[in-house]
């Protein structure tokens, strides 16, 4: 955000929202965008391969769970980014390389 500030001259001490100077440069974050499409990507090519980091993205744990707020699991932040579904849905669609494909970039056309 510094840098567009800088691009379009909008002082340090100015009080406009970063929305307010993302809408005058016309840009979009993506950021978070780009991290999901990445990370389906991944998941895709790790649920096809079937080795021990499918266990590990797949099986739940026995044991005591720690204490706090839990941290977000991959499956589930995908699940709620490629739209609506389950987990077992999404693990069924990988199987399939080309219609997993076309989810991940409908998913990214739509920038939920």
């Amino acid at each position: 955000m510094w840098f567009l500030r800088r691009m379009l001259w909008i002082p340090w001490t100015a009080k406009k929202t970063n929305e307010r100077v993302l809408n005058e440069a016309n840009k979009r974050r993506s950021l978070v965008r780009t991290i999901r499409k990445r990370q389906s990507t991944f998941l895709g090519h790790v649920m096809r391969r079937g080795k021990l980091e499918h266990l590990v993205t797949t099986v739940k744990f026995e044991g005591k769970r720690s204490r706090g707020r839990q941290r977000e699991k991959i499956m589930d932040g995908l699940a709620t980014w490629l739209g609506p579904g389950k987990v077992s849905d999404i693990l069924a669609v990988v199987k399939d390389r080309d219609l997993w494909r076309d989810m991940i970039a409908n998913a990214y056309k739509q920038g939920t």
